[in-house]
């Protein structure tokens, strides 16, 4: 069941995939496997999560740009279940090639797509359609002391909408030129 069940591929950002999964399906409906110990082992990437949960979002609505602080830094993996989103990264890893550049990539609801997201990255998305809903696997548990993020607006990347709905949160974050990074 491995061999074809997943195909990997590198995103611009070193470390960042895009996992295309196969989707099999038939006259009940769909089945998607998104996490797979042996092909994850075998890729080098973690597969072992502490959470998972999931956002719902109107249309129209930013959620990000958001990371965790060491140590409680982690490896993500999203994927879109229902409607679909624009998803965002942002390298925040001073040593890396690609620091303070953005990547984005198209996730649609029963596309088989998965974004395996390194630690040092910062993740949001914007909803293009109502009830989008994107569910997150996570190495390390959410720890509030660590909770940071970075202005969606103050990144070099083109969202395509001028006044989307945010949190307060997101509201608050600090510009990426003011952000001492922590990677």
């Amino acid at each position: 069941m491995l061999k074809g069940m997943f195909e990997l591929k590198s995103l611009p950002i070193p470390g960042a995939y895009l996992i295309q999964g196969k989707v099999l399906s038939d006259h009940r409906g769909d089945f998607h496997k998104k996490v797979h110990r042996e092909f994850f082992e075998q890729n080098g990437l973690e597969w072992s999560f502490a959470e998972q949960f999931y956002s719902v979002s109107h249309r129209d609505v930013i959620r990000g740009m958001h990371f965790q602080r060491p140590p409680f830094d982690h490896v993500k993996l999203i994927y879109c279940t229902r409607g679909s989103a624009i998803d965002v990264l942002l390298d925040l890893r001073k040593s890396s090639p690609t620091f303070g550049q953005c990547v984005d990539v198209r996730l649609n609801a029963g596309d088989g797509q998965s974004i395996y997201i390194p630690k040092g990255i910062a993740h949001g998305f914007h909803s293009l359609q109502n009830e989008t809903t994107i569910q997150y696997s996570v190495s390390t548990a959410h720890e509030p002391s660590c909770d940071d993020g970075v202005f969606w607006n103050s990144i070099p990347y083109d969202w395509g909408i001028l006044n989307p709905a945010l949190s307060t949160r997101d509201e608050k974050f600090p510009a990426f030129k003011d952000l001492k990074s922590p990677f």
